[in-house]
């Protein structure tokens, strides 16, 4: 996965996003966390040598490569237009209090 994310680095799309792993995939996102917003494909480096690209998790539906560069070419050019830097993601919010009245299912 080193490689994939030497390659990835080198992308200045990808450079401006959060890069985390999840599954022994790398992924990207436009907010660090606790919450992150995942945006663009996963990319995987496969057991045989070869390189994964996909919308889903582990998923190389985009594709298999023979190099890392090959695959994080395939990714960028599947990102959205217009992501701009990482922000810090909206704050983790612990669950209602069973006596609150969200969660009794009422609002006052």
């Amino acid at each position: 996965m080193d490689l994939s994310r030497e390659a990835a680095h080198a992308e200045p799309a990808l450079r401006a996003l959060y890069p985390f792993t999840s599954h022994w995939a790398l992924r990207f996102s436009t907010t660090v966390r606790p919450r992150l917003t995942v945006v663009g494909p996963c990319l995987t480096a496969n057991g045989d040598g070869t390189y994964g690209a996909g919308m889903g998790l582990m998923t190389p539906d985009l594709g298999l490569f023979a190099t890392a560069h090959e695959a994080v070419a395939k990714a960028v050019r599947q990102l959205p237009s217009g992501l701009g830097p990482i922000a810090l993601g909206p704050p983790l919010q612990p669950p209602p209090s069973e006596t609150s009245p969200q969660a009794k299912g009422t609002l006052a």
